[in-house]
């Protein structure tokens, strides 16, 4: 197994566990215990772990890409209910968007009236939350689940074949180089099926997570239309994107936008 493939493994157990050690991840991935300390070191470099006595812990426990199996009250409730409200004003009756995985798309979800709109979804906590309003047409791409997505090559095809008009990422991480990052690679085909399927994409992403960089790139910024982040983002903050090109969408309808 090569290094960036450990590395991913090491962060989908500790995604589940919040925390492990030397000996554990030794024997899931049956590797020698010194290729696991030499991994971990490379982790907590890139701010994703902590390393404690004898293993690790999360750095950013707040900032996962994938929600737990059981649908719990996400950390800044608060800013990801005012993203969604933001999303609703882009969101129109008869639309066809897609809501990517996330506690972000998940509030959106929650916030949609029953109206007669197309929703393409793989995740099954906002898929649980459509199906009670019956004007929505669930469209469910293919998949084996891991955790709370739907993901598979299956999936990807699929979406490759349908005419998205509005999609809505979500992310662990963004940075003005970096782009938009999550932890493991096994969501990024998915994600990148949704952005180059879409004729508009936006990323939905609260504020704590402006400046951070996750595992693994899955989109630059030039490929995203808006970004919708919530009134906490600071001026600095914005300001180093707006340097990128990138039409920011903050809080209370504030916008920020410099032409490339």
């Amino acid at each position: 197994m090569n290094p960036i493939r450990r590395y991913e493994k090491i962060m989908e157990v500790m995604l589940h566990q919040r925390d492990v050690t030397v000996a554990e991840l030794s024997k899931k991935l049956q590797v020698t215990g010194k290729t696991i300390r030499e991994d971990l070191t490379k982790l907590e470099e890139q701010g994703l772990i902590h390393r404690v006595h004898g293993g690790a812990v999360l750095a950013q426990s707040n900032q996962l890409g994938i929600l737990p199996t059981h649908e719990s009250k996400p950390k800044f409730l608060e800013e990801k209910v005012e993203i969604a409200q933001m999303a609703l004003a882009h969101i129109h009756p008869h639309d066809i968007i897609a809501l990517d995985g996330g506690s972000t798309t998940l509030e959106i979800a929650k916030l949609l009236d029953n109206i007669e709109l197309t929703v393409i979804t793989n995740d099954v906590h906002i898929i649980s939350q459509l199906a009670q309003k019956d004007q929505i047409r669930l469209v469910v791409p293919g998949g084996s689940r891991v955790r709370n997505m739907l993901i598979g090559p299956e999936a990807v095809t699929y979406i490759h074949n349908l005419n998205i008009q509005k999609t809505f990422i979500s992310a662990t991480a963004i940075h003005p180089e970096h782009g938009l990052s999550i932890y493991t690679g096994d969501l990024i085909p998915y994600k990148q099926a949704l952005i180059t399927t879409a004729r508009q994409v936006y990323t939905v992403i609260d504020h704590h997570k402006f400046g951070s960089t996750a595992l693994r790139t899955f989109a630059a910024l030039d490929q995203i239309d808006l970004i919708l982040t919530d009134g906490g983002l600071t001026a600095e903050n914005a300001e180093l994107f707006i340097k990128t090109g990138t039409k920011l969408e903050i809080g209370l309808k504030t916008n920020l936008n410099l032409k490339s």
